[in-house]
């Protein structure tokens, strides 16, 4: 189905409401739909009980029908659930891999599986491209801890100082920024710069991490994720007690003493290179515990230990809302042109040092 553009709200809804529906897909589990997503559940089956995918295939087999017929991308952040991860979806990674994929996909539409500021991102990359969120509520705790007046406020304090904004921010913040950063190039971000003090924002503990990288002086605000908050030292040294051979990989999102007792701190796409690269005989992924499902998918020989803290708000994105998302073309994503420009620019900034 097309989007209609106007220019006024109201003409477009009633035009858009005018277009042809698609019609309803049949989400039987028959014998065509388990033939035809069977080298799917044979990618998936370590983590996918038999007794679960009859409810997932059929779902499946019709988003993918879909996106042919809309010409559509699905992007899928590293924490979705394997169904979603690596069945449906056609790039996957952290912020950063999908903000790249995002300025370079060849599609009418995008689908965005993740949280909300991640779709914000990608239609700022794609400005005449629709970006749809399966649940709007998806949001970020992260994300919520800042505003673009705080923003504006810090340059007050500190006169003359760079932002560095973590992309896990909204677009009014981004707008307000220098540049953008993910966890996997935020020291190079940083130093990039050529400066000696940053403000860097919003994630306490990353700052804190990156401040351990280099020696420009970092200031702080403190905003932090819920599900990383949550891991403790003492946690880890448990874990550690009952089994001295596991190795600890913890994302810069953590505290700084959970981080203190890892093996190996990075982003998300750290974490995965770092298991593949060194195939450890045990390992706990200290991050969003969906993770740990996907890359086991990926490294059988090893076995993940899984101190289960899950995002909820990732959690909200589920195949049935894809489905109704590719349907009904919803929930589309709107970025207020204004807000838009400055926010591009701090991202295609982050982007472009990467090239």
């Amino acid at each position: 189905m097309a989007t209609v553009r106007t220019g006024i709200p109201e003409l477009e809804a009633m035009a858009q409401a005018a277009l042809p529906r698609l019609p309803l897909p049949d989400l039987a589990y028959t014998p065509e739909v388990s033939a035809e997503t069977a080298h799917l559940y044979e990618r998936v089956a370590r983590v996918i009980p038999p007794v679960e995918w009859p409810s997932f295939a059929p779902y499946i087999k019709a988003i993918n029908d879909l996106k042919q017929v809309r010409n559509a991308v699905v992007l899928a952040h590293n924490y979705m659930t394997p169904e979603v991860f690596h069945c449906v979806a056609d790039v996957v990674g952290d912020s950063l891999q999908l903000a790249r994929e995002a300025s370079e996909a060849d599609a009418d539409v995008i689908v965005q599986c993740g949280v909300h500021f991640m779709a914000e991102t990608s239609k700022l990359l794609n400005p005449d491209k629709t970006v749809l969120i399966p649940d709007m509520r998806a949001g970020c705790s992260l994300a919520d801890s800042i505003t673009g007046a705080d923003v504006r406020a810090l340059r007050e304090a500190y006169p003359s100082v760079p932002v560095v904004t973590y992309v896990n921010t909204s677009a009014d913040v981004k707008a307000e920024s220098d540049i953008c950063c993910t966890s996997s190039n935020a020291v190079r971000v940083v130093e990039s710069l050529g400066v000696k003090r940053v403000i860097m924002i919003p994630d306490e503990y990353l700052a804190k991490w990156v401040q351990t990288q280099t020696d420009i002086e970092i200031i702080t605000w403190k905003g932090h994720c819920e599900v990383h908050e949550r891991f403790t030292a003492d946690e880890m040294r448990a874990y550690r007690e009952a089994d001295p051979g596991v190795k600890i990989i913890a994302h810069p999102e953590c505290p700084p003493d959970v981080i203190d007792e890892a093996d190996f701190t990075g982003s998300t796409s750290g974490m995965i290179k770092w298991v593949k690269d060194n195939q450890p005989s045990k390992v706990l992924l200290v991050t969003e515990c969906s993770m740990s499902d996907n890359v086991a998918v990926e490294v059988p020989n090893t076995e993940f230990v899984r101190p289960c803290n899950l995002c909820p708000h990732m959690k909200r994105i589920t195949l049935p809302k894809i489905l109704d998302s590719l349907i009904f073309m919803k929930d589309e994503v709107t970025i207020d042109p204004a807000v838009a420009g400055p926010a591009r620019a701090a991202v295609e900034r982050m982007i472009n040092l990467n090239h």
